[in-house]
């Protein structure tokens, strides 16, 4: 049984006459004919009571009519659903995220696309390291990445979202956090909670940073995850530097103050470079076009 077929039974059944049935679908009367009855002998059963005057449905074809209704619109829709994934209108694109990320560019990036792409769902994995997410996007586990560089897997391309100062994480009775802001230098005997991941950026910039400023930072504590890492610092177990997105999360007992120190971050946005998926670029084109997350300030 072919599509075709089934068109050409419901435009009979609708006007009721092969002649005008076959007006509607710009062919002649004959072809129409010998198409209903190969369909009546592949089915089994007569769908046409017809008569020198008039063409009625069968019992039969009335049954098989609503089915080839049903079964036609299934088509037209599965067609506009293939083309809106095609455009790039449609789809599932999973999301990864680093750490701090997840509180900030995660949000504004999952508004962005509900907004301009409503057709297409991101799932959102978070808690990945940059590391983690080269890995995930080469295995095919998810298809965005939200890192901060480098980026060092050659299969990988990667764009620029935003760039964040960093903050000092202070216990609110520590002598230095009435300050409104601070140097890193202000820190140098002072114990440092870190990270403590292979592979930590925010770790690595920080060292570097705190080098610069004359000192290496004394690690006293370390927490792979960022509440806990809060929480060693609301117990008195150091004090921490950390991108400023870090306050989006309003922890009990700290205070962030601005560090001076000319010292950045980049997050930026990652996908594998031969990844077909329409809606990946779609999402790609989205972003380049809404500076607040192609290169702003987070």
């Amino acid at each position: 049984m072919e599509l075709r077929q089934l068109r050409y039974f419901v435009a009979v059944a609708e006007t009721r006459h092969f002649s005008r049935a076959a007006e509607r679908l710009h062919m002649a009367q004959s072809p129409l004919s010998q198409a209903i009855r190969q369909l009546e002998a592949q089915i089994g059963a007569t769908l046409f009571e017809r008569t020198t005057r008039r063409v009625d449905l069968t019992p039969a074809g009335e049954a098989f009519y609503r089915d080839a209704l049903r079964i036609l619109d299934s088509v037209e829709t599965a067609k506009l659903r293939v083309g809106r994934v095609a455009a790039g209108d449609a789809g599932v694109l999973t999301v990864a995220a680093t750490g701090l990320a997840a509180y900030r560019v995660l949000p504004r990036l999952g508004r962005l696309a509900a907004r301009e792409m409503p057709g297409v769902s991101l799932r959102f994995v978070p808690g990945l390291l940059t590391t983690g997410q080269e890995d995930a996007l080469v295995e095919g586990r998810i298809d965005v990445g939200v890192l901060r560089p480098p980026v060092v897997r050659p299969e990988l391309s990667v764009r620029p979202l935003v760039r964040e100062r960093f903050v000092a994480v202070l216990p609110e009775d520590h002598r230095l956090a009435h300050r409104d802001g601070l140097r890193l230098a202000d820190l140098a005997d002072e114990p440092f909670v870190l990270y403590g991941t292979p592979g930590s950026v925010v770790d690595s910039i920080v060292a570097k940073a705190c080098l610069d400023a004359g000192f290496l930072p004394r690690r006293a504590q370390e927490s792979p995850d960022t509440p806990i890492l809060l929480t060693h610092v609301a117990s008195g177990a150091g004090v921490a530097v950390l991108p400023e997105s870090v306050s989006a999360l309003a922890a009990d007992g700290v205070r962030y103050l601005p560090v001076a120190d000319d010292v950045e971050v980049e997050v930026a946005l990652a996908w594998r470079t031969d990844d077909p998926s329409p809606a990946l670029a779609a999402l790609l084109d989205t972003v380049a076009g809404h500076p607040d997350l192609a290169g702003g300030p987070a």
